[in-house]
């Protein structure tokens, strides 16, 4: 669907709780040390308890303040989808709260990420609904349009496409291109093995310690 007000793209491919299975496991931080530590989104709180976010980037723009191009979305998207939603940053309208939050649950989505603000935030915290968000407002949106769905957005610095990975957990959210999945994945586990091995050099109780003087070494510090 395309007019002056609103463009409607057709849904990426989900991505297969198979593909996504190593993701479980690894958290958000050591994604991010191997996106080149200049990726992934920034400044939004999370708004559940403690679920991790993982799934498949269903995208909305919207005008800040409006979610008219949501409620179509919750009819679009299929189980396994992350709602990430483009709301400018706006602070002031919620663009989501609990009525969404369930429907969007009966619908088999994975969880929200709003570049803009949220209300009932305890229907959230009690569903442990992965959602995070730019604000918390009691006041309600507007629903006038225009928008955009499965378009590339912009979400705390990042731009996210239709059938990215999202990936959230107690630090942050990250997302990339699901063909990258492979090599991203074999690498955070090679981050991972080598902080476990600083960890044990660390209960050592040395004062030196080689991870820390190959650091400083090259200052001579």
């Amino acid at each position: 669907m395309n007019n002056s007000a609103f463009f409607i793209n057709p849904w990426a491919p989900v991505a297969s709780k198979a593909q996504l299975a190593d993701l479980e496991q690894i958290v958000v931080s050591h994604l991010s040390d191997n996106l080149q530590r200049m990726s992934g989104i920034c400044g939004l709180q999370r708004i559940h308890r403690s679920k991790k976010l993982l799934g498949t980037a269903f995208t909305v723009k919207v005008r800040p303040g409006d979610n008219l191009l949501i409620y179509k979305a919750l009819t679009l998207l299929k189980p396994g989808h992350v709602l990430v939603v483009d709301g400018a940053g706006h602070p002031t309208n919620a663009l989501v709260g609990e009525l969404i939050m369930l429907y969007a649950q009966q619908r088999g989505c994975a969880g929200f990420v709003i570049d803009a603000a949220v209300r009932d935030t305890n229907a959230f915290f009690e569903a442990d609904f992965p959602c995070y968000a730019r604000a918390v407002s009691h006041r309600g949106p507007y629903k006038n349009g225009p928008g955009q769905i499965n378009v590339p957005v912009s979400v705390g610095g990042q731009v996210i496409s239709p059938g990215d990975v999202v990936v959230g957990d107690e630090d942050g959210i990250v997302s990339f291109p699901l063909q990258d999945l492979e090599k991203i994945v074999e690498a955070a586990r090679k981050t991972h093995a080598h902080e476990e091995k600083i960890k044990a050099e660390i209960a050592n109780g040395k004062i030196e310690q080689e991870w820390l003087t190959k650091v400083l070494a090259p200052f001579d510090l």
